[in-house]
């Protein structure tokens, strides 16, 4: 699913999209998810995205340089 527009979407329909994007498989060895947010809250690293700030991509290129 692509990450709702920062423009055209709620801060409830950015916050909804990160929970249910990070949420976790169950399956670590297929999904990374864990391993990408290095043990921090999905809302924490994406709360400019959320707050409407700065783009999904923005952030996730940003996390992917840490």
């Amino acid at each position: 699913m692509k990450a709702p527009d920062i423009d055209h979407s709620t801060r409830a329909e950015r916050e909804r999209f990160v929970i249910e994007e990070f949420r976790c498989k169950a399956d670590c060895d297929l999904c990374g998810a864990c391993q990408f947010l290095r043990g921090r809250p999905a809302e924490e690293l994406y709360a400019d995205y959320i707050d409407g700030l700065r783009s999904f991509m923005d952030v996730t290129r940003e996390a992917n340089q840490m």
